[in-house]
């Protein structure tokens, strides 16, 4: 016989089989794997690479000197707008930076995830995978010293130096990613690729409530573009329709999303488009796929049109076509200028796509990217024309276009703060052109340390002060990990570092109002100890907030059977009120937070249908932790009652702040039959099978660890004979971790 697989059945490589898979047949599942992406698995450099060191053995002069002589140069593959890659490489960094979003921090540059699916595939991304393919030569040159995202940040830099714009500075520090984001909401809409084109676009109810110029018109909560595949807005838009207060409108709304006020969002709009050109010769029928579905053939790049040579002069984008400037290499006020002086009328590009051109015969012209000699007319997006349309944006403009270095020192900041915005504190910036002022309110600025650190001896001293104040170990761990608990990795915010817990607006948040009498009392040894020192020595609110828990839970094991040191690391500092932007801190405040068995009262309309524990999934990450480690601190938490309310939800104990491992016995017990209080399954009781009696009540965000598959085979472990031990040096290795999470002075 010839021809059959040995294995019987059509397939070989089980491995290798496409859907429908576990996320098919039970789309509702928890999917706890999430918390394992970017695995040292998937990092070949290896667990103890130093790229800060790698960065800073880089001839730094000599890397901007590299990319400088190639942005002026062009080869056959893909030519070079005006002989200058400058302006392609802007919007490659430019859109690298722009998925960030201040509702949960995820997007920027961060990670270079411009590489990877689905961002390196969406249509507003269109060709940056040639820019990425055009610097791999230098990428090549400086290995593992130089990130991709790195690379990406100072290539736009560089391009926006030679083209004599004077940039704010620039910080490496940058970590790749090696693996596709497969855990970012990005959108509800369903995305297909093989389709996807400008016209795509016009297709955004989903993530909109209300109607554009309805006092409810808002963006779904945590999104930031106006549509699947966008990076901010459709350009031609709103349903690609070419209302200019419209697309004000929206552009307003994301920019906001995306951190920016409204003088940064005209500076960049009008800053960015100072430079090239857009690209709309072709019809997207013609384009062929992005990189991620592209042929093997095409050497990982996509879409690669079938028009005439498919660049240069055929290149494609986003369908417009033409330049905004006369000169687009060069640094100037014209985009403003022209903005302004001219009535612009509708047109079409030769793609199909709406644009506007002056209706003034005598307004200039711009040269040709690739013909030498010919001459266009100047273009506008509808984006653009909303800029002229809203009176807000309008005044900016007008402000910008009288005060040329005001418009250039607003650019400059704007794209300091664009590229920057997810690289977290300054203590992560690498390099000789980063800035070290402490006047930016978006890097949450905390004051440096100007007295010495406490000694293990003050250390011993404070913690018997903490004890004395007979506060209870619930209060003290709710108190410390409130005050961790506000970090989130995806642009390394908050913690504890600063002691923001004592400051508007976190003081103010309904899940910390048990925190406030904890903290003045915390503040009283403070400052009490601090009087009384001889020496330059002092202790920060923050560090007491943090050894308050160590003391607690160092006694809750003791009084478990287990003696533990909990570590404690001394040096964190406090920061002030004027020092804390309250509108940008209130993006931290949780919607859930199944820590501490939180959920905001209007989760049903902010969640969106979202189950409490794909949120608290979603915060776990955000903490990076592991399923393991997820599971000990919940376990450990419950064990001593911290609970933001004192609710009896989930203390499957009579033992409260003792360290225990009963949450896991009960959780795991046939004992108890679990019964919904509520039609909508939210509250539980834990009632005896025998008696019949209800026993213990509980939340989704306790029974998740009992009911899902993958986190009850870590409850079972702690849950089992021997495990107890076990269970106590896990939560105090996990609640090291969290307290030490933004301590990026000790652990770069």
């Amino acid at each position: 016989m010839t021809g059959k697989c040995p294995f019987g059945g059509d397939r070989i490589g089980g491995a290798l089989g496409t859907p429908p898979g576990l996320s098919d047949w039970y789309p509702d599942r928890l999917k706890v794997e999430l918390l394992h992406r970017n695995g040292l698995g998937t990092n070949p450099l290896g667990d103890h690479f130093d790229y800060a060191s790698a960065f800073n053995a880089i001839d730094f002069a000599a890397l901007k000197r590299d990319i400088k002589s190639f942005l002026t140069s062009s080869v056959a593959w893909w030519p070079s707008d005006y002989g200058n890659y400058g302006p392609q490489m802007i919007r490659m960094a430019w859109h690298a930076s722009g998925t960030y979003r201040i509702a949960d921090g995820r997007g920027g540059a961060g990670q270079a995830l411009q590489r990877f699916a689905p961002i390196s595939s969406w249509w507003d991304n269109g060709n940056t995978d040639k820019s990425r393919r055009l610097i791999w030569p230098i990428k090549q040159k400086y290995g593992d010293g130089l990130s991709w995202a790195d690379l990406m940040i100072l290539t736009g830099n560089c391009s926006l130096e030679i083209m004599g714009f004077p940039t704010y500075g620039f910080a490496g520090g940058r970590r790749d990613a090696w693996e596709a984001d497969t855990s970012t909401y990005w959108g509800p809409e369903i995305w297909d690729p093989k389709h996807a084109s400008s016209d795509s676009m016009v297709q955004r109810d989903k993530r909109w409530r209300g109607v554009n110029g309805d006092p409810d018109y808002d963006l779904e909560n945590p999104l930031s573009a106006s549509h699947q595949a966008l990076i901010y807005v459709n350009p031609e838009g709103p349903y690609g329709k070419g209302d200019p207060m419209g697309s004000a409108r929206d552009i307003r709304i994301t920019f906001t999303r995306m951190a920016m006020n409204d003088e940064e969002t005209v500076a960049l709009i009008a800053g960015g488009h100072a430079f090239g050109k857009s690209h709309g010769m072709v019809a997207a029928a013609e384009v062929g796929p992005p990189p991620e579905i592209a042929p093997i053939e095409a050497m990982g790049l996509g879409w690669q049109n079938l028009h005439g040579t498919g660049f240069a002069q055929y290149t494609m984008t986003n369908g417009i076509e033409g330049s905004w400037t006369p000169d687009p290499t060069r640094w100037d006020n014209s985009y403003l200028e022209n903005l302004l002086k001219f009535e612009w009328k509708q047109t079409r590009s030769p793609a199909g796509a709406l644009q506007w051109t002056p209706t003034d015969l005598g307004a200039p012209m711009t040269p040709d990217a690739h013909m030498a000699g010919a001459m266009n007319p100047l273009m506008m997006m509808t984006s653009d024309i909303a800029l002229k349309t809203d009176p807000a944006y309008r005044a900016i403009c007008e402000k910008f276009l009288l005060d040329f270095d005001a418009l250039t020192q607003a650019f400059s900041k704007a794209w300091y703060k664009l590229t920057h915005r997810d690289m977290g504190p300054r203590e992560r910036y690498l390099g000789p052109e980063t800035r070290s002022e402490s006047d930016l309110m978006w890097q949450d600025p905390i004051p440096p340390r100007e007295h010495d650190l406490i000694t293990p001896d003050d250390v011993a001293a404070l913690k018997q002060l903490i004890i004395a104040t007979g506060i209870s170990v619930s209060d003290l761990v709710f108190t410390a990990f409130s005050s961790a608990a506000t970090y989130r990795d995806s642009d390394k915010r908050g913690g504890a570092n600063g002691g923001r817990l004592a400051l508007a607006p976190q003081k103010d948040w309904v899940v910390n109002q048990r925190t406030v009498p904890i903290v003045a009392a915390l503040r009283r040894i403070r400052d009490g100890f601090n009087q009384t020192r001889t020496n330059n020595t002092e202790v920060s609110l923050a560090d007491l907030i943090v050894m308050g828990g160590c003391v607690a839970v160092e006694k809750a094991a003791s009084d478990a059977g287990v003696d533990v040191v909990v570590p404690f690391t001394a040096g964190r500092r406090d920061t002030t009120q004027e020092l804390t932007d309250i509108e940008m801190f209130d993006w931290l405040k949780p919607v859930v937070d199944g820590f501490r068995n939180y959920a905001d009262e209007q989760l049903a309309e902010i969640a969106q249908h979202v189950a409490p524990e794909e949120l608290f999934l979603d915060k776990a990450q955000l903490l990076t932790l592991t399923a393991p480690e997820w599971v000990a601190l919940v376990g450990g938490m419950r064990a001593m009652g911290s609970n933001y309310d004192g609710s009896a939800n989930g203390i499957f104990t009579d033992t409260v702040g003792v360290l225990t491992t009963d949450f896991f016995t009960v959780l795991t017990s046939m004992d108890f039959e679990w019964k919904k209080l509520d039609e909508k399954g939210m509250s539980f009781s834990l009632d005896d099978r025998e008696t019949g009696e209800p026993r213990f009540t509980a939340t989704r965000s306790d029974l998740i660890f009992g009911s899902n598959s993958q986190l009850r085979a870590v409850a079972e472990v702690y849950a089992s004979d021997g495990g107890h031990a076990r269970f106590v040096r896990d939560f105090v290795r996990v609640w090291d971790k969290i307290m030490m999470l933004d301590r990026f002075d000790v652990r770069i």
